[in-house]
């Protein structure tokens, strides 16, 4: 396993990558599938710096990944969610714990929902008719990000210094 100055910098490029994600999307409406994809090829060097067992963690992983993509795959049938959106948290939940992509799930809600109003908001005060567009990327990057924050990078901070 290496040390964890490389975990950590795997980490910090998944925040990068995250704030890049958001910024297209709300600049865009569209998240790279470039990005999508690096994001998720990461995922098995992280899998690697974090010591993580094939069976049953990285098994885990992917079976929460596969469940994601149903789920969110169905919502995109619905014309409920972006095709960036889907693959975004699709990669996202093979870098993050099941644990904690449940909350990922939740601040990725309630920003959601913030910013729905926000913008459904501004959308009003400027009397535009057209059809009202959610970069949802940009709660989605801030679930990401929140989770990352709080549980994955003050740890792997920790690790660098005593490794």
């Amino acid at each position: 396993m290496p040390d964890g100055y490389f975990h950590y910098g795997l980490l910090v490029a998944l925040a990068i990558a995250l704030v890049i994600a958001a910024f297209t999307d709300l600049r865009r409406r569209q998240i790279d599938n470039w990005l999508t994809g690096a994001i998720a090829l990461g995922a098995p060097l992280f899998w690697w710096a974090g010591g993580i067992s094939l069976w049953p963690g990285v098994a885990i992983q992917l079976g929460v990944a596969l469940a994601a993509f149903a789920v969110l795959a169905g919502l995109f049938a619905l014309r409920m969610m972006g095709g960036g959106d889907v693959k975004l948290l699709t990669a996202l939940a093979l870098w993050i714990a099941p644990s904690l992509f449940l909350q990922l799930l939740i601040v990725m809600a309630l920003a959601g929902g913030i910013l729905t109003i926000v913008l459904g908001a501004w959308h009003v005060m400027r009397r535009q008719r057209d059809r009202l567009a959610i970069p949802y990327g940009v709660a989605i990057s801030a679930g990401g990000l929140w989770v990352l924050g709080i549980h994955y990078l003050p740890a792997a901070a920790t690790a660098a210094n005593l490794g």
